[in-house]
């Protein structure tokens, strides 16, 4: 029998012992906390069904605990039962009723109520998930459904190769550009030289991290996408984003500011590159849907309950507004909000239905108001854990020439995009290493024939023989004698796929086409000296 998750928040551990004690039994798997930010934690990485909150707790008690439960769509179903020593008092029951409890439980607690209650309360959960496993079942031996989940699966093949080659032919070029940024880095350059480097690789990240987001919002669609919460400076951020966008602002004379709440914290978990992204689509929206005027990023704090903050962004403009007829059509994708808006503006209608997606999967509210030929406020509202202090950044590791040198490592580079042959080379050649450099994989294999080499680079994709047959070659003894050189691949695909793919064919590494010059040396270092 599946064991069902019950969740126990009280601030005093006599309580939780008693309380674990009471309903200790082989059909329920009890997780317990005395503080309640580590409940929202819990409640929405495990799959909770029923929580026991303790009222009266000092850092947020249990009313305000189930409101931020009920307001988030992965939370708000979990059954509710108040643990209370408060006298039974309308007020209060009514109160716990109207924020989403189910019931209460006074103390001291009557065991015998105590297991009846939770008994009932799991035996409806039961019920619940039986039923909704018999639907399911009974609609799957339906012929038509079938026959569309072949067809479904059938399309989702075909969309996840095409995704496969979008990845790797869009980013080649732009890891080829984040490449080239980082080697102008290196070099003497002025100020104003330095900063609009520094802009060019904030932008090729930040494209990088957009078409990403984009190949990835088939996860998204499959429930497989996950929010990677990390310490974040909103402040930073939105000047980041502003600044980034200010080039394009400035070309139509169009204000582009930032205004920050007084009470804004400092720092706050959050998955930056998701907000990054949801903020550069609303404010490029509105950049380019506002022919004169401003446009504003403000981040205000509008709530808070113990360590978190409900936080608004809202981005106002002073554009050419959406017809109210038309305002539910902005976030469907490759929809516009009028019928003549791409032959004005251009645009594919994709980028608001992202932000719609990832403000869906951040649990967050996203909201317009429009009005024609005045402007729009597009914002984007959610719940954020405070963080009192950021993490001191770590210094930067070595670079280029500041390793030691690996003079007589012999390495061999299989690559054809001229840019990242480039790079590769230029970086092999600071540790001093000269290496030979062939564009695919038929002249790996006979170079391989005539030279030694203490390992091998090769790019998973290449015409005449790609690199994974060329690999899959190599391990089987097509070159006798070297079925075991160290090879390690480079593969422009996010995808965890294309990844294992490579694995799978014998290559001992994969490593982003992005890589970091540090890890390609620990890479080279650990093969070499083994």
């Amino acid at each position: 029998m599946e064991k069902i998750n019950v969740l126990i928040v009280d601030d005093k551990i006599e309580n939780l012992v008693a309380l674990e004690a009471l309903l200790d039994r082989d059909d329920i798997n009890i997780i317990s906390t005395t503080l309640p930010n580590e409940a929202l934690r819990i409640s929405w990485e495990k799959d909770i069904a029923i929580a026991l909150v303790d009222v009266q707790m000092p850092e947020m008690d249990g009313f305000e605990l189930v409101e931020i439960l009920k307001s988030n769509p992965r939370t708000k179903d979990i059954l509710v039962v108040f643990v209370t020593a408060i006298s039974v008092e309308t007020k209060y029951a009514v109160k716990g009723l109207n924020v989403g409890a189910v019931d209460y439980l006074y103390k001291p607690l009557n065991p015998y109520v105590t297991s009846a209650k939770v008994d009932s309360f799991v035996q409806l959960v039961r019920n619940q998930r039986e039923i909704k496993a018999k639907n399911i079942q009974l609609e799957t031996y339906q012929k038509e459904l079938i026959k569309a989940k072949e067809l479904a699966e059938q399309g989702k093949k075909i969309k996840e190769n095409f995704l496969a080659n979008m990845s790797h032919e869009i980013r080649t070029p732009i890891n080829g550009i984040i490449g080239l940024v980082n080697v102008l880095l290196e070099t003497p350059l002025s100020a104003e030289q330095k900063e609009l480097i520094e802009l060019l690789e904030i932008s090729s990240n930040s494209l990088l991290g957009i078409i990403n987001d984009v190949l990835d919002l088939s996860k998204i669609e499959a429930g497989k996408f996950k929010i990677i919460r990390a310490e974040t400076d909103l402040e930073k951020l939105g000047n980041a984003v502003i600044n980034l966008l200010s080039i394009g602002a400035k070309a139509k004379n169009i204000e582009l500011k930032l205004e920050l709440d007084k009470e804004l914290p400092k720092v706050v978990l959050a998955d930056s590159l998701r907000l990054n992204q949801i903020l550069m689509n609303l404010i490029g929206n509105a950049v380019k849907f506002t022919t004169e005027g401003s446009v504003k990023l403000k981040i205000e704090v509008l709530d808070k309950k113990g360590n978190n903050k409900r936080i608004k962004f809202s981005i106002i403009d002073t554009g050419i507004g959406i017809p109210k007829e038309n305002i539910h059509k902005v976030f469907e994708v490759f929809e516009q909000g009028s019928d003549d808006t791409t032959l004005k503006f251009g645009g594919t209608g994709l980028g608001l239905s992202i932000v719609k997606n990832l403000a869906k999967l951040k649990g967050g509210v996203l909201n317009i108001e429009s009005e024609i030929n005045k402007g729009s406020t597009f914002s984007f509202t959610n719940w954020y854990e405070v963080v009192e202090e950021i993490k001191k950044e770590q210094p930067k590791a070595l670079r280029g020439n500041q390793f030691p040198p690996l003079k007589h490592v012999k390495i061999l580079v299989a690559e054809d995009n001229p840019i990242n042959k480039h790079l590769i080379i230029a970086t092999l050649k600071e540790w001093a290493i000269v290496p030979d450099v062939v564009e695919n994989g038929k002249e790996a294999l006979e170079k391989l024939t005539e030279n030694e080499y203490d390992l091998i680079l090769m790019d998973n994709y290449m015409p005449v023989m790609n690199g994974l047959q060329a690999i899959a070659l190599i391990r089987n003894g097509e070159v006798p004698g070297k079925e075991n050189v160290p090879i390690i691949t480079f593969s422009a695909s996010i995808m965890e796929s294309d990844k294992k793919i490579a694995l799978d064919a014998g290559a001992n590494e994969v490593l982003n086409k992005t890589f970091e010059p540090e890890l390609l040396y620990d890479k080279i270092t650990s093969f070499v000296r083994k």
